[in-house]
């Protein structure tokens, strides 16, 4: 019998850093991962540098960043490339049996990336070439074809309802099923690396009604908004964007969003369970390394901001608990500061299973020490390009456009409510990280500099209506931020 380790990674959906019972939030409800990083390992820096789903998942499947996968743009229709391995490839390469359940967000949708297989669930995206994912035909099936959205709540926005169907029907509870079917009809004689990807917390909002019902009594603070987010007419156009995305946020709007998200994390995190408990039944949990993350976190109203897209901590910082197997000479139930990027999931869970780690991967294993002395942020090439150098300590973001600078000293202010880059008693580390970020810039951002110098690019002034015609603007206003139909 094939001894060598199981591998189960489960990635989450837009779930933010912050948003764990284990990292100090006393609001939400979860008690399985809290389990987890008891004892494993939870890394507090992990980060999200390019965050958005495509660019972050392709980090994630590739062991690289943006600069060697080629999207800082959420760019829908981009293959994978074909000159780097995936994380599912590098392990079907060395004899594992390798699933996926849920999503991918890659292009083809039924690109396989290197899996066995893929039960596939787009949240109702479709692209050339896909009609219906699983999960679709799945619902069709079951006597609810079309009826996926019926709910009329959307991908990309904060108002809730209960899940509209039957329990079993829901996303969260249909992957989870489908992983623990994928377990039971494992091929004993080989290991295996499992895939789980919800789509959750992400909008649509639709946890069932009882995971709500948890939240009613439960008072929330206000969401927390710096003294350089209070006048917004400051602020350069990437920022005024993302904030005039959503209508004006209110004590009882982010309520409303903030309980629903919870919710949808909490369900997810009871689920969670009958995955391990499978492990465990089958006689699978001590020989299976575990890995939780999400591609990248979520605002939920904070500095009068929703969803992702921007280099503020709520967007950037993602859960991260690893919980090595039986007999690992990795220390457990310990919280590890290092500075950790998505990249870093590929060579860790290869190092950690005996399988070499290709060449072409930039991450670092988290089974070696860390040499990593900051993390750069990329995101966007038009008008809302943002660029970011994270210490453990400070944060730079650039905004080009404008030329336009923030700096959080986030040891003594992890909130980021004061923009310290006019101060001059930070004056030198304002030096030293613009330093290091012009040390990161290639190809047309170079243009950012001029002598050594950052003179970025001219401003630009926000217009709500005008960005409503601007064909390069995801969302156009009427369209209900991407609202999906009956079909």
């Amino acid at each position: 019998m094939d001894r060598r380790k199981n591998v189960l990674l489960i990635s989450a959906d837009q779930w933010g850093g912050n948003y764990l019972g284990c990292a100090g939030n006393s609001e939400i409800l979860t008690p399985s991962l809290d389990a987890l990083a008891r004892s494993g390992i939870r890394y507090t820096n992990a980060i999200s540098t390019t965050p958005v789903c495509i660019p972050a998942r392709r980090e994630l499947m590739l062991g690289v960043e943006a600069r060697l996968h080629g999207d800082r743009n959420f760019n829908e229709e981009l293959p994978m490339p074909e000159d780097l391995p995936t994380l599912a490839q590098v392990f079907s390469d060395n004899g594992y049996q390798t699933f996926a359940v849920g999503k991918l967000h890659v292009f083809p949708q039924r690109d396989r990336i290197g899996f066995d297989d893929v039960i596939l669930n787009e949240e109702g995206r479709h692209k050339p070439g896909m009609q219906q994912d699983d999960y679709e035909r799945f619902l069709l099936h079951n006597g609810y074809g079309g009826l996926e959205m019926a709910h009329a709540m959307c991908n990309n926005n904060y108002f809730t309802r209960p899940f509209h169907l039957p329990e079993e029907m829901h996303p969260t509870n249909w992957a989870t099923r489908q992983m623990c079917e994928t377990i039971l009809r494992r091929d004993p004689t080989r290991p295996a690396f499992w895939y789980l990807s919800y789509i959750g917390p992400h909008p649509p909002l639709v946890p069932p009604e009882d995971y709500l019902n948890m939240y009613d009594d439960v008072e929330l603070e206000a969401p927390r908004c710096g003294d350089w987010a209070k006048d917004e007419t400051k602020l350069p156009y990437a920022y005024r964007y993302a904030k005039n995305v959503y209508p004006e946020i209110t004590k009882r709007t982010s309520d409303i969003a903030r309980k629903a998200y919870y919710a949808a994390c909490t369900y997810i995190d009871h689920q969670l369970r009958l995955v391990i408990g499978t492990l465990r039944e089958q006689g699978l949990l001590e020989n299976t390394i575990i890995l939780f993350v999400s591609d990248h976190g979520d605002m939920l109203g904070n500095h009068n901001l929703y969803m992702k897209n921007v280099m503020y901590e709520d967007s950037i910082k993602v859960p991260f608990i690893l919980s090595p197997p039986a007999g690992s000479d990795m220390p457990c139930g310990v919280v590890d500061d290092r500075l950790v990027e998505l990249r870093d999931v590929m060579p860790t869970l290869l190092k950690m299973a005996g399988v070499e780690v290709p060449s072409t991967v930039t991450g670092e294993s988290l089974t070696e020490p860390s040499h990593r002395e900051y993390v750069y942020g990329e995101l966007y090439d038009n008008n809302r390009a943002t660029r970011m150098i994270r210490t453990k300590t400070a944060k730079l973001i650039y905004y080009p456009v404008g030329n336009v600078f923030q700096l959080f000293d986030l040891q003594k202010d992890p909130g980021e409510m004061h923009d310290v880059s006019a101060d001059p008693d930070y004056a030198p580390l304002l030096c030293d990280l613009k330093k290091k970020l012009a040390a990161e810039l290639y190809g047309p951002d170079l243009n950012f500099l001029q002598n050594g110098e950052f003179v970025g690019l001219p401003a630009v002034e926000y217009d709500y209506i005008g960005s409503l015609h601007d064909p390069a603007m995801l969302f156009k206003g009427r369209d209900m931020l991407l609202q999906r139909g009956i079909r």
